[in-house]
Protein backbone atom coordinates (compact mmCIF):
# COMPACT_ATOMS: atom_id res chain seq x y z
CA UNK A 1 0.00 0.00 0.00
CA UNK A 2 2.72 2.47 0.96
CA UNK A 3 4.83 1.43 -1.99
CA UNK A 4 2.00 2.14 -4.46
CA UNK A 5 1.43 5.59 -2.90
CA UNK A 6 5.11 6.42 -3.28
CA UNK A 7 5.03 5.23 -6.89
CA UNK A 8 2.01 7.44 -7.56
CA UNK A 9 3.74 10.49 -6.07
CA UNK A 10 6.85 9.80 -8.13
CA UNK A 11 4.79 9.42 -11.31
CA UNK A 12 2.91 12.68 -10.65
CA UNK A 13 6.14 14.55 -9.87
CA UNK A 14 7.71 13.18 -13.05
CA UNK A 15 4.66 14.19 -15.10
CA UNK A 16 4.72 17.75 -13.72
CA UNK A 17 8.49 17.99 -14.25
CA UNK A 18 8.18 16.87 -17.87
CA UNK A 19 5.27 19.29 -18.43
CA UNK A 20 7.18 22.21 -16.92
CA UNK A 21 10.29 21.31 -18.90
CA UNK A 22 8.33 21.17 -22.15
CA UNK A 23 6.68 24.52 -21.42
CA UNK A 24 10.04 26.17 -20.73
CA UNK A 25 11.55 24.52 -23.81
CA UNK A 26 8.70 25.68 -26.11
CA UNK A 27 8.85 29.26 -24.83
CA UNK A 28 12.64 29.34 -25.19
CA UNK A 29 12.52 27.88 -28.69
CA UNK A 30 9.84 30.29 -29.86
CA UNK A 31 11.87 33.21 -28.49
CA UNK A 32 15.06 32.02 -30.20
CA UNK A 33 13.50 31.07 -33.55
CA UNK A 34 11.00 33.93 -33.94
CA UNK A 35 11.76 36.65 -36.47
CA UNK A 36 13.04 39.90 -35.03
CA UNK A 37 12.00 43.30 -36.38
CA UNK A 38 13.51 46.68 -35.51
CA UNK A 39 10.62 48.59 -37.09
CA UNK A 40 9.17 51.20 -34.64
CA UNK A 41 5.66 50.42 -35.91
CA UNK A 42 6.04 46.88 -34.61
CA UNK A 43 5.10 47.96 -31.08
CA UNK A 44 2.03 49.92 -32.21
CA UNK A 45 -1.40 48.35 -31.72
CA UNK A 46 -3.10 47.20 -34.91
CA UNK A 47 -6.72 48.30 -35.32
CA UNK A 48 -7.86 47.10 -38.75
CA UNK A 49 -5.37 49.30 -40.54
CA UNK A 50 -6.56 52.48 -38.80
CA UNK A 51 -3.98 54.51 -36.93
CA UNK A 52 -4.99 54.51 -33.24
CA UNK A 53 -6.09 57.84 -31.79
CA UNK A 54 -6.15 58.73 -28.13
CA UNK A 55 -5.83 56.51 -25.10
CA UNK A 56 -7.17 52.97 -25.13
CA UNK A 57 -8.11 53.25 -21.46
CA UNK A 58 -10.96 55.71 -21.82
CA UNK A 59 -13.50 55.28 -19.03
CA UNK A 60 -16.94 53.97 -19.91
CA UNK A 61 -20.19 54.82 -18.23
CA UNK A 62 -21.02 52.31 -15.50
CA UNK A 63 -24.39 51.65 -17.15
CA UNK A 64 -22.64 49.66 -19.89
CA UNK A 65 -21.28 47.27 -17.29
CA UNK A 66 -24.54 47.04 -15.37
CA UNK A 67 -26.52 46.20 -18.49
CA UNK A 68 -23.87 43.65 -19.50
CA UNK A 69 -24.04 41.94 -16.10
CA UNK A 70 -27.83 41.92 -16.18
CA UNK A 71 -27.79 40.51 -19.70
CA UNK A 72 -25.48 37.68 -18.64
CA UNK A 73 -27.60 37.03 -15.56
CA UNK A 74 -30.90 36.83 -17.40
CA UNK A 75 -29.31 34.94 -20.29
CA UNK A 76 -28.05 32.28 -17.87
CA UNK A 77 -31.48 32.03 -16.35
CA UNK A 78 -32.91 31.37 -19.80
CA UNK A 79 -30.40 28.53 -20.10
CA UNK A 80 -31.94 26.99 -16.97
CA UNK A 81 -35.47 27.44 -18.27
CA UNK A 82 -34.89 25.61 -21.57
CA UNK A 83 -34.14 22.11 -20.16
CA UNK A 84 -37.01 22.54 -17.72
CA UNK A 85 -39.40 23.27 -20.59
CA UNK A 86 -38.20 20.22 -22.50
CA UNK A 87 -38.82 17.86 -19.59
CA UNK A 88 -41.87 19.59 -18.07
CA UNK A 89 -44.29 16.78 -18.88
CA UNK A 90 -42.28 14.29 -16.82
CA UNK A 91 -41.59 16.66 -13.93
CA UNK A 92 -45.17 17.31 -12.88
CA UNK A 93 -47.04 20.12 -11.16
CA UNK A 94 -44.42 20.73 -8.46
CA UNK A 95 -41.85 21.71 -11.10
CA UNK A 96 -44.35 24.09 -12.67
CA UNK A 97 -44.92 25.82 -9.32
CA UNK A 98 -41.15 26.00 -8.71
CA UNK A 99 -40.63 27.58 -12.13
CA UNK A 100 -43.29 30.21 -11.40
CA UNK A 101 -41.41 30.98 -8.19
CA UNK A 102 -38.12 31.11 -10.11
CA UNK A 103 -39.54 33.49 -12.72
CA UNK A 104 -41.05 35.56 -9.90
CA UNK A 105 -37.60 35.97 -8.33
CA UNK A 106 -36.24 37.02 -11.73
CA UNK A 107 -39.08 39.51 -12.10
CA UNK A 108 -38.35 40.99 -8.67
CA UNK A 109 -34.68 41.38 -9.66
CA UNK A 110 -35.64 43.00 -12.95
CA UNK A 111 -38.04 45.41 -11.24
CA UNK A 112 -35.39 46.26 -8.66
CA UNK A 113 -32.88 47.09 -11.41
CA UNK A 114 -35.53 49.16 -13.20
CA UNK A 115 -36.41 51.01 -9.98
CA UNK A 116 -32.71 51.77 -9.33
CA UNK A 117 -32.46 53.35 -12.79
CA UNK A 118 -30.10 50.86 -14.38
CA UNK A 119 -31.91 51.15 -17.70
CA UNK A 120 -31.97 54.97 -17.76
CA UNK A 121 -29.27 56.32 -20.07
CA UNK A 122 -29.34 59.96 -19.08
Amino acid sequence: MVNSTVDLVIQLALMFAIGAGMAIMFITLSHLLSPKSKNPNKSQPYECGVVPKGDARTPFNVHYYLVAVLFVLFDLEAVFIYPWAVSLRGLGTAALIEMFFFIGVLLVGYLYAWKKGVFDWE
